[in-house]
C-alpha cells in the first residue's frame, strides 16, 4: 500500500492530517471507535487516532527492513508534522570540535545571558538528526524562554556505541566552555532529549565534570542491558514497539558492554551528582518502566526530581505537539518545567 506522503505532496498530506485533528470529539471517537484501555490507563483520543492513521498510511513503528528505509521514515513523519510556534527563531549552525555538528536556536527577543538546553534528539541511536527534531527544539526555546542547543551526534551501526555516548558529552562541554560566545548564561545549562536522546542527556549529567543545572528528560532509555514488564505489555501498537528497541540495541551497543553507565545510567552505583530533573514518560510507552525506574533512584539518592507519567500518550508525544490537543499539553508542561529549573534554580545559588 503507496504511503500517504508518497501519493500526495507532504504539505498537502500534512493539511490533511491536521484537519482529522480539528473535527470534533465525538466524531473523531466515531472514526477511532472503542477507547483502548491497558494496565488501568486509557489512551487518549488523540494519540488513538494518530495510531489508527498510522496503520491506514502503513507505517506501524519505527523500524524498517534497512537502516536507510528507517531514517527515510522519520524524515517522511516530520514532514506530516512541520508546524511552528508563531514565534520567530533565529538559527545558526555551530561548529563543534571532533566534528560533532549542531544548530543553535535563539527566539526573537531573548536577551543575552539566557540559560541554556544541550538537547540530543532521539531515534533509538540509529535514526534522526538535528532535522527531524527541529519543530521540538523550536517549541522548547520559545516556551521555556531559552537558547537551544541541538546536537547532531554520530548515528549507529556505522558508529556504533560508544561514539554517541562521547560526542554529546563532546558538545556539552563545548557549550559550557563558549556559553557566553552562544548568548548564554554560563551557571544555567540544562541537557535534555527524548528517548535515545534522553539516555544520552542522562548519560552526560552523570559522567560530566562539570555537572549541568538541570535534566529534562522525555521517555528515556535508561537500561539496555534488560527487557522490564513495559516492553511486554506495550510490545506491540503503539508507535514505537519491543521489536524495534531490541533492533535499535542491536545496531548500537553489543551485548558484552550493555551494563556499562554510559549505556546503561540507570546502573550508575552513585547518582548523588546528578542535577535536578524532570523526567516525563509515556503511560502507553514500553520504555515507561525503565524511566520510571531512574527517577526512583534519583529520588532515592537525594536528587531533586519531577516524575511525571502522562498515562494517556505513547512514545514520541513531543514530535506530534503540532497535533495539538494532549501532545501539545504534554510538551507545554514540560517547557513550563524547564524553564522553572533554569530560571529559579541555578541562578538562586547566588
Amino acid at each position: 500500500m503507496a504511503q500517504l506522503t508518497e501519493m500526495v505532496s507532504p504539505a498537502v498530506a500534512g493539511a490533511v492530517l491536521r484537519g482529522v485533528f480539528a473535527l470534533p470529539a465525538p466524531v473523531k471517537r466515531l472514526i477511532v471507535g472503542a477507547p483502548v484501555r491497558r494496565d488501568g490507563q486509557e489512551l487518549a483520543l488523540d494519540a488513538q487516532l494518530l495510531l489508527l492513521m498510522s496503520r491506514i498510511e502503513g507505517k506501524r513503528n519505527l523500524t524498517a527492513a534497512t537502516v536507510e528505509e528507517a531514517r527515510d521514515g522519520l524524515v517522511r513523519a516530520k514532514t506530516l508534522m512541520s508546524r511552528v510556534p508563531a514565534r520567530p527563531v533565529k538559527t545558526r549552525e555551530v561548529a563543534i570540535p571532533e566534528a560533532v555538528t549542531a544548530r543553535l536556536y535563539t527566539p526573537k527577543g531573548l536577551p543575552d545571558g539566557s540559560p541554556l538546553l544541550v538537547f540530543y534528539h532521539g531515534g533509538g541511536w540509529v535514526i534522526g538528526d538535528v532535522e527531524t527534531h527541529d519543530t521540538v527544539c523550536r517549541y522548547l526555546a520559545v516556551h521555556a524562554e531559552v537558547r537551544v542547543l541541538s546536537v547532531g551526534y554520530r548515528l549507529a551501526p556505522e558508529h556504533p556505541y560508544p561514539a554517541a555516548a562521547d560526542d554529546a558529552r563532546t558538545a556539552y562541554e563545548y557549550a559550557v566552555k563558549n556559553a557566553v560566545e552562544l548568548g548564554a548564561d554560563p551557571l544555567a545549562i540544562a541537557v535534555g532529549g527524548d528517548s535515545a536522546g534522553g539516555n544520552l542527556a542522562a548519560v552526560v549529567a552523570l559522567h560530566a565534570e562539570r555537572r549541568p543545572d538541570f535534566a529534562l528528560l522525555f521517555y528515556p532509555a535508561t537500561d539496555v542491558s534488560v527487557r522490564r514488564r513495559s516492553r511486554e505489555l506495550f510490545a506491540e501498537g503503539f508507535y514505537l514497539t519491543d521489536g524495534d528497541m531490541t533492533w535499535f540495541i542491536d545496531h548500537y551497543c553489543p551485548q558484552d558492554r550493555r551494563a556499562e553507565t554510559t549505556a546503561s545510567p540507570l546502573l550508575a552505583e552513585d547518582l548523588g551528582g546528578f542535577p535536578p530533573t524532570y523526567l516525563v514518560t509515556a503511560g502507553f510507552d514500553p520504555l515507561r518502566d525503565e524511566g520510571e525506574a531512574f527517577a526512583e533512584r534519583l529520588a532515592d539518592a537525594g536528587v531533586p526530581v519531577a516524575l511525571r507519567r502522562q498515562e494517556d500518550l505513547i512514545h514520541g508525544f513531543a514530535n506530534m505537539w503540532s497535533l495539538g490537543g494532549r501532545f501539545q499539553e504534554a510538551l507545554s508542561e514540560a517547557a513550563g518545567a524547564l524553564r522553572t529549573g533554569l530560571y529559579a534554580g541555578p541562578r538562586s545559588r547566588g
